[in-house]
């Protein structure tokens, strides 16, 4: 068998298979028609819909968490090339460290973490 034999003996087998994928779904598949209203966190009912619009004060810990999370994106290598940088992988490191800290004081400082 050839390769573009095989290539295209793959191929059928793929459209076969996502053809009776969709069968399948089609065939099981409940009635399409939604629910007006339904519980959708733990079992109670909702009080809003559920692609309500969030508070603003959610976008900053938001924020805060992508910094934090960057932040630990940039220490795991780091800690793994410490010895052969020297110290001054060391003082990069806590140079940027003090940088996400100003960030978290100045957000502190201004309000953005306050809840009520």
């Amino acid at each position: 068998m050839s390769g573009t034999t095989a290539a295209l003996s793959l191929l059928g087998v793929a459209l076969v298979a996502v053809a009776a994928l969709y069968g399948a779904g089609w065939a099981v598949r409940i009635a399409s028609d939604p629910l007006s209203a339904a519980p959708f966190g733990s079992g109670l009912e909702p009080e809003e819909h559920a692609v309500s619009r969030f508070h603003v004060r959610w976008y900053t810990v938001t924020m805060l968490f992508l910094a934090f999370d960057m932040e630990m994106v940039f220490m795991y290598p780091w800690t793994r090339v410490i010895s052969a940088m020297g110290p001054s992988a060391v003082i990069e490191m806590f140079v940027f460290l003090a940088i996400l800290v100003a960030g978290v004081v100045h957000a502190w400082r201004e309000g953005a973490l306050r809840w009520a």
